[in-house]
């Protein structure tokens, strides 16, 4: 099952759910789930604006070398390709679409040659934070396809048995109340101790 069809067995009784947006597949953290064909059309149309004036979407990234300096905006277009094999692959280009982040340093892990940022979505774009991240030369650690094998495989050893990227924040106005919605899912244990490990 992928999560809509696992939700659906869950909650049997639904008429109506829907994934309002995706997580890739090794990504944790919040997701929005609608009960309603119009808060799903609405929080659509939330989506296609830039984030921050309607939808906030922070992730929390491992990344490759000890970040140097303060926040960083980074605004690359992205063009999806799509592989023989089928496979999405996101590559940085000016004929793109227009793809805009902010980095905010959290933690610097000097020994491992890591360091923990906080990933603030301007735009949601598929891949968007690991592809930034590959484009400023700080990869996500277990990033398979965007990442660096060599510190992948240092991460391995620490523990990390997927991608260290999660979704921990949502802010938006619900489409049906009006009020504001504030989510935040913790870090999982398994991406917790890893961090435990590293200082």
């Amino acid at each position: 099952y992928g999560v809509i069809e696992a939700f659906r067995q869950l909650r049997p009784e639904a008429r109506f759910l829907e994934l309002v947006h995706r997580l890739d597949r090794e990504t944790s953290g919040c997701l929005v789930l609608a009960k309603k064909r119009s808060a799903l059309v609405h929080m659509h149309e939330m989506l296609r604006r830039e984030h921050g004036k309607s939808i906030d979407k922070t992730y929390l990234a491992l990344l490759r070398d000890v970040w140097q300096g303060k926040k960083r905006k980074i605004n690359a277009a992205l063009q999806v390709n799509n592989r023989q094999s089928g496979e999405r692959f996101v590559t940085v280009s000016s004929s793109g679409k227009p793809a805009k982040s902010i980095f905010v340093p959290e933690r610097n892990f000097p020994e491992a040659g890591a360091c923990l940022v906080s990933i603030k979505l301007l735009t949601g774009r598929t891949h968007q934070a690991r592809v930034h991240a590959q484009y400023i030369e700080q990869p996500i650690a277990g990033d398979d396809r965007y990442g660096d094998r060599a510190f992948n495989r240092r991460m391995k050893l620490v523990g990390l048995k997927r991608l260290f990227l999660h979704a921990s924040r949502l802010r938006f106005r619900h489409p049906v109340e009006n009020k504001q919605m504030d989510i935040e899912a913790p870090l999982p244990e398994d991406l917790k101790s890893l961090l435990d490990r590293l200082s």
